[in-house]
């Protein structure tokens, strides 16, 4: 067995309600001055108050930074860093979607010890330490709660990365009952791309591609391929959404571990060009780059593809690879995604644009069971149009 490396959050807290305790945890292992990072979204929702009040109730004082935007730009992550020192804040909870969570890791790095963001760029830049950091999804997507990633928007459609174990949280709190208000069309696209995250770790090239994030994969598409159409149609299922956001941290642990590939290479230039959902980004690509790679790495795919859909076991391996492409472009068609780039409106003169991009994903790309050329590409997003 190949030598690894496996790093995850310090602490799980999962369940129903689990956020009730965000005030006696914050008290016990956060600080007793937060800065409280998440959208103005969620302000306005009411989703936030309860957390607030539990907080309140423990002793602490907060202060809320609700300006987090999709695909945050540099500057969002200033003002909250610089909110949080203004604040003296001894430490930081990320409570949103994955934007919230990468602001608050990064806020919790830079209000401490005072890097840049542009000394941190890359794989293993931060010198470390940080503020104490809890981190609460309310979307069951990214898997950002157990993630050692930041995106950040950098200029007008680049994104750069932080990646580092530094930035993965004390806690990460997972509480189910945080997503039953999610709408149809975002509880779908950010399910699939918890799906992706599971698929492409399972199936990375990279050197830390080891058993413990396999074996996580394999369980988070269990889990997400039997829940995710009933969490999309009835919001309110409890038992599906628990398994969706479950599903969604063991794929981020998988993925945080056993990096992803060529689906999110080709993903961030749709989102960062066109402003499109990273999830549906993913959703849009992922059957054309599955059916790309399956003729090297079909065995791959043969193997988790009954895991998330069960009948595929009893046809055979090529045919079973073949099918899991097909089977996850119709879920994401049953759930009430867009399938084609012209159906978000991207033109097919930007495909050119979009392979220019995608390229430039070194960082990604390189862990992809099949090698992509340039045409490759191109080619891709022509058949994805």
């Amino acid at each position: 067995m190949s030598a690894f490396t496996f790093n995850t959050a310090s602490r799980i807290v999962f369940g129903e309600a689990a956020s009730d305790r965000i005030g006696e945890l914050t008290l016990n292992h956060i600080g007793q001055r937060v800065v409280f990072v998440t959208d103005a979204g969620l302000r306005a929702s009411g989703l936030i108050a309860p957390a607030l009040a539990s907080l309140a109730a423990a002793g602490i004082n907060v202060s809320v930074f609700a300006d987090v935007v999709a695909d945050p730009p540099e500057a969002v992550i200033l003002n909250a860093t610089q909110q949080a020192i203004d604040f003296k804040a001894d430490g930081v909870i990320g409570f949103g979607g994955g934007s919230s969570l990468d602001v608050a890791k990064l806020v919790a790095l830079l209000a401490f010890q005072g890097e840049t963001l542009a000394d941190i760029y890359g794989i293993g830049k931060v010198k470390g330490p940080r503020l104490p950091l809890l981190l609460t999804p309310t979307t069951a997507g990214t898997g950002s709660e157990v993630t050692p990633i930041a995106i950040v928007t950098t200029g007008a459609s680049e994104k750069m990365g932080v990646v580092t174990p530094v930035i993965l949280p004390d806690i990460a709190l997972l509480d189910p009952k945080l997503t039953y208000g999610l709408p149809p069309h975002i509880t779908a696209a950010t399910g699939i791309d918890a799906m992706v995250h599971a698929i492409e770790a399972y199936a990375s090239s990279n050197a830390n591609n080891n058993p413990i994030s396999r074996a996580l994969a394999r369980e988070a598409l269990r889990l997400m391929g039997g829940a995710l159409q009933r969490a999309v149609k009835q919001g309110h299922d409890h038992a599906a959404r628990a398994d969706m956001l479950l599903g969604s941290m063991l794929a981020g642990q998988a993925f945080a571990n056993s990096p992803v590939a060529a689906v999110h290479a080709l993903a961030y230039p749709i989102g960062g060009h066109f402003h499109i959902p990273h999830g549906l980004s993913n959703a849009l690509v992922l059957p054309h780059v599955l059916r790309f790679n399956a003729v090297t790495a079909g065995a791959i795919y043969a193997e988790i593809a009954p895991y998330a859909f069960p009948d595929l076991a009893d046809i055979g391996a090529q045919a079973r690879a073949d099918a899991f492409a097909d089977r996850l472009a119709d879920l994401s068609q049953r759930c009430g995604l867009q399938q084609r780039l012209r159906d978000v409106g991207i033109p097919h003169d930007a495909l050119t644009l979009l392979t220019d991009d995608a390229i430039k994903q070194t960082r990604l790309l390189v862990n992809n069971p099949r090698p992509m050329s340039r045409e490759d590409i191109f080619d891709l997003y022509r058949q994805a149009w």
